[in-house]
């Protein structure tokens, strides 16, 4: 029997996407979680289900138009009318900016804007047709301002905060809830303090950001 309130997570990583889903589906939801690999998501999957939650796990590269367009058709039809979208794709990668191959940039804006702009479309394509809906987007403090090595990596997020102020501009009069929220620190995860490890120390445990917190966040933006 399908569930009447989906929320999607598309790029449920390891650490505030899955803390993301995990906070949707303690309410209720039934929770679509999506990255490239299928398989990297059974253990947040079965983490859902030992809850007490319902989770589906899908395989999407989010820069592909078919397979995101694939992806909304199938969960309506199969799953239940989607209520949240949340889409948090990466793609903070370092590069001095004259070693940002063309390669390299297209790649990260690929990620971060396209991929964002086609999550959004579809999302907003079944939303609206019942006038109601919360899509999130996951930005960054490159979304604001551009840090040495990171031109490839702002430029994506910068275009990505643009196009969720756009769509609440457009959308908003027409029933549908759009949020770009900006992550304005380091996460604490084991990528983080593996690859930053000097910036972790000067931070301290109290200077990381926790995903379940962040995720509290989302709970609280989809609930205005």
């Amino acid at each position: 029997m399908s569930n009447p309130s989906v929320c999607c997570v598309i790029g449920a990583g390891d650490a505030t996407g899955s803390a993301v889903a995990k906070r949707f589906a303690k309410e209720g939801y039934t929770v679509c979680a999506a990255r490239r690999t299928e398989a990297a998501l059974m253990p947040l999957v079965n983490q859902i289900s030992a809850a007490g939650g319902r989770a589906l796990a899908f395989g999407l590269d989010a820069r592909r138009e078919d397979q995101v367009v694939n992806f909304f058709n199938r969960i309506e039809a199969e799953v239940g009318p989607i209520e949240v979208v949340v889409f948090n794709v990466g793609g903070n990668v370092r590069f001095p900016v004259l070693e940002t191959t063309a390669q390299k940039y297209f790649k990260v804006w690929e990620m971060c804007a396209l991929a964002g702009f086609l999550v959004g479309r579809e999302a907003a394509r079944v939303m609206l047709t019942r006038e109601r809906g919360t899509l999130l987007f996951t930005g960054a403090t490159a979304s604001l301002r551009g840090s040495a090595g990171f031109s490839a990596f702002a430029g994506g997020k910068a275009a990505l905060r643009a196009l969720a102020q756009s769509m609440a501009r457009e959308l908003g009069p027409k029933g549908l809830h759009i949020a770009h929220v900006v992550i304005d620190g380091l996460i604490d995860t084991d990528a983080i303090r593996a690859n930053f490890p000097q910036r972790v120390a000067e931070a301290g445990v109290d200077g990381l950001l926790q995903p379940d917190h962040i995720a509290e966040a989302y709970w609280w933006l989809h609930q205005q």
